[in-house]
């Protein structure tokens, strides 16, 4: 029957076949991997975080023009959903200097896990604001997440010799943790309050905000260092490689989100973590121990349970 209900879906108009479905969400994740790996690598060359930022997002912003224009949009925005949108920018753009600084202390599988608990703080905001409250099956997959995490990050080991994972690893993870806390208010706002708007319309919006915050942060110097060039062609390298991957990655998700049936395949989207640990261990040599590899599995497998949920 699952077979017969697959081959219906598949023949849906407008739809891709599942496997190919499955095979571009594959590649996206490896992308957005792939562009944090090369962002760690910038930032071992000496690249500014507010750099980083800003760059990524105006090439994204670039792709966005190109996209309204070429799908003829229509600049309409409702009433009222002014300070809404300008919230939903401001919260992407924490949500990226904080992964971002993340990325640059711990290893990038790490700062991607944490990152994902954002469907975690998404339902707990999302309760607290008069939302629905999580499930019993909920609250035992989060459960299990936290018990994950606690095992992937080595908080035994960490509580025991702090100076064993060195001066950055508590920041790196404060800013993965901040970064999701940031995305998940930034959804959050995206569903109550923008739903009107646009989805091309709303993502140019929020990367100009995040554009324009990232060039105010750097001409008052809000962040030192913010605006540091790379120190090496390696590092200009990691740069426009980050910038591209992130760029195609957005861009090949954004045009084929009609056709991909997310509401189905979107948990292949967890891959992503996977990518990152293999390409942080090819390319930089970052490797996590046995039983942060147990932690890891842990936390995917909860975050795939949770995105399967009904609620």
């Amino acid at each position: 029957m699952s077979t017969a209900l697959s081959d219906r879906t598949a023949d849906l108009p407008g739809l891709l076949p599942r496997h190919l479905a499955i095979a571009i969400l594959v590649a996206v994740a490896t992308l957005f991997a792939s562009n944090h790996v090369a962002a760690r690598l910038a930032f071992d060359e000496g690249t500014g975080l507010l750099l980083a930022v800003l760059v990524r997002s105006a090439t994204a912003l670039a792709v966005l023009v190109v996209l309204f224009l070429w799908q003829r949009k229509r600049f309409t925005f409702p009433a009222g959903a002014g300070r809404w949108q300008l919230l939903a920018g401001l919260m992407v753009a924490i949500q990226s200097l904080c992964l971002y600084a993340a990325v640059a202390r711990i290893p990038v599988v790490v700062a991607l896990l944490l990152m994902n608990t954002f469907p975690i703080q998404l339902a707990l905001l999302t309760w607290a604001l008069g939302g629905p409250r999580p499930t019993l099956r909920a609250a035992l997959i989060m459960t299990a997440i936290l018990v994950g995490l606690v095992v992937v990050l080595d908080i035994p080991a960490w509580l025991a010799a702090p100076e064993a994972l060195g001066p950055e690893w508590l920041p790196g993870i404060a800013f993965g943790l901040g970064a999701a806390a940031a995305f998940s208010v930034a959804l959050w706002t995206t569903e109550h309050h923008l739903g009107e708007v646009g989805s091309t319309l709303r993502s140019l919006l929020t990367m100009l905000t995040v554009l324009v915050l990232m060039i105010v942060a750097g001409v008052l110097q809000l962040v030192p260092g913010g605006m540091a060039l790379p120190a090496s062609p390696a590092g200009w390298g990691a740069l426009a490689a980050l910038a591209l991957l992130y760029s195609v990655a957005f861009s090949v998700l954004f045009i084929s989100v009609p056709r991909l049936e997310m509401a189905r395949n979107a948990p292949v989207m967890n891959v992503e973590p996977v990518a990152s640990l293999l390409l942080g261990y090819l390319v930089l040599g970052q490797m996590l121990s046995g039983t942060q590899l147990v932690g890891g599995a842990i936390v995917l497998g909860g975050i795939v349970a949770l995105s399967l949920s009904p609620r």
